[in-house]
């Protein structure tokens, strides 16, 4: 079938019993109810704190076959999905679907249990490095599941992911398992990916190195969702956590990208009183918080609030009064987990709060601004976050097409080169977000408006950066780079790009 993104995808996919290739960014209208977790009941002052993570898995009745989740909040600090994996395999249990929220290069100790059949099944936001080549390999059962954040919430809410047991990494935890991510030697600040899992899972175990009396305040994730509570010595590594505040590049071509990022902004038509943003936590979208806080100021601007996964940037406006709340899914640096502890216009949200897009509405349908980042680019504005140059898994599709289609500006920032390597392409190797989701592109080299956009085009007339048609980009490119030699690829699909709504955007083809 040929798909709305002009993508051909198999009538039959492993993993799918229905394959409905995308429509478009809203063209699916939803039907049905929300699923549910099992109907739980504790008796008055029972015991749910075990010894183990071996009598937690016991106790689950964890067997072959069932799903398990994690949530990657402590990204590459993270201790609890290796050490629960690996007392999974000492048991015997076999043929599990892994569905965490997303999957980082510390997760590469999982390998031997994928090799073993202990994991034959991945359902996520991505992966990098080793995981990710394996991954691409086809080495499981089925084709791994791609999904954004949002995309993953909508699957949990609905039953398209049933989850049968979720084990929550939690930084405090009190004796009734009541979570929040904000205190204790492993915060990790904002719990957002993790309050669906908790919410939509069979089984529910705490694990945590903060055990503290009851009751713990604030709460994130309740104790009305929590069965089971198992303390260890450490479940992260604060180091790989949060890092101190990231730096803004130095580096002359993301200055200029994100210089000429901020005047897109500043002349859109949406740069006024009240706009709302989300910036990325790479170089160049540092880079242009900087530069639209200072428009912001000269203007005499303030915003209504600034999404996503939060960074000292915002908070820094958030203190000074340029945002007046700040909404927050996952906390990359120390000023943000800090801010959110204490400051009470910080708030926390889950993944479906943020971009699920089956629900009454979630909150990127609120955003004016969003800048982006990309691995490649096409001349049908198509974005590729998830493969690499030679067709290898190793990134992650994240909030990206859920902030492209809900947000009334979405820029993607990237240089034209990478490594002599050509940035915008006749064709992506692997569609992550539509083209007719994403506004401008922004490069070093000039910036270009989605054609379907002509009145920002119009807007952008004043704003004095060179404006160029995406076809002159990518001849730029060309004649620094040459032309890309085709990946080759087999007719084995290694991995599903689903979209949002739950549509098959793209799939993964082992490369030759």
């Amino acid at each position: 079938m040929r798909n709305a993104a002009g993508r051909e995808i198999p009538e039959v996919l492993a993993g799918l019993k229905k394959v409905v290739p995308y429509q478009g960014p809203f063209a699916i209208r939803p039907e049905g109810r929300l699923t549910g977790p099992k109907i739980r009941m504790e008796k008055p002052r029972s015991e749910k704190l075990l010894k183990s993570i071996d009598q937690a898995i016991d106790a689950t009745g964890l067997a072959d076959g069932m799903t398990i989740s994690f949530h990657h909040h402590f990204r590459n600090g993270d201790f609890v999905l290796n050490s629960v994996i690996a007392a999974i395999a000492r048991k015997g249990i076999k043929d599990l679907t892994l569905a965490p929220s997303s999957l980082t290069d510390v997760n590469e100790a999982i390998i031997p249990f994928i090799e073993q059949g202990v994991i034959t099944a991945i359902e996520t936001s991505g992966a990098r490095g080793k995981l990710g080549r394996l991954l691409t390999a086809g080495t499981l059962k089925r084709p791994v599941m791609i999904r954004s954040h949002g995309g993953r919430a909508r699957a949990i809410e609905c039953g398209d992911l049933q989850i049968d047991v979720a084990f929550i990494g939690a930084p405090a935890c009190d004796l009734c398992g009541n979570i929040n991510g904000i205190e204790g030697k492993s915060a990790c600040g904002s719990m957002g990916y993790a309050m669906v899992d908790a919410a939509y899972a069979d089984k529910v175990v705490a694990i945590t190195d903060h055990l503290v009396p009851y009751p713990l305040v604030p709460i994130s994730i309740p104790q009305t969702q929590v069965d089971y509570i198992v303390e260890v010595e450490a479940i992260g590594n604060p180091k790989g956590i949060a890092s101190g505040a990231l730096r803004i590049s130095k580096d002359p071509r993301e200055l200029l990208i994100a210089e000429y990022a901020a005047k897109v902004i500043e002349y859109s038509g949406y740069f006024k009183q009240d706009f709302s943003l989300q910036l990325g936590s790479g170089g160049a979208s540092l880079a242009a918080a900087k530069f639209i806080k200072e428009k912001m100021i000269d203007q005499g601007i303030t915003a209504s609030f600034g999404l996503g996964g939060v960074t000292a940037p915002f908070v820094e406006m958030l203190e000074e009064g340029l945002l007046q709340a700040i909404y927050d899914v996952q906390d990359f640096d120390i000023p943000a987990l800090q801010s959110l502890k204490n400051n009470p216009k910080h708030q926390e949200m889950s993944a479906s709060f943020y971009a699920n897009p089956h629900n009454g509405g979630p909150i990127v349908n609120q955003l004016d601004v969003v800048i982006l980042s990309a691995t490649e680019m096409d001349i049908d504005f198509n974005v590729n976050v998830i493969t690499d140059s030679n067709g290898v898994i190793m990134g992650a599709s994240g909030g990206h097409c859920d902030t492209a289609a809900g947000a009334a500006l979405s820029i993607v920032v990237a240089p034209l080169l990478r490594g002599r390597l050509p940035m915008i392409l006749d064709r992506v190797n692997t569609i992550v977000t539509p083209g007719e989701t994403v506004d401008v592109i922004v490069t070093e080299r000039g910036v270009a408006v989605n054609p379907l956009r002509q009145d920002l085009r119009d807007n952008l007339k004043e704003a004095h950066v060179p404006l160029v048609e995406i076809q002159d980009l990518q001849r730029m490119a060309y004649e620094l780079a040459g032309r890309p030699d085709p990946i080759q690829l087999s007719d084995e699909v290694v991995g599903i790009v689903e979209y949002r709504d739950g549509t098959v955007l793209d799939v993964i083809r082992k490369p030759q």
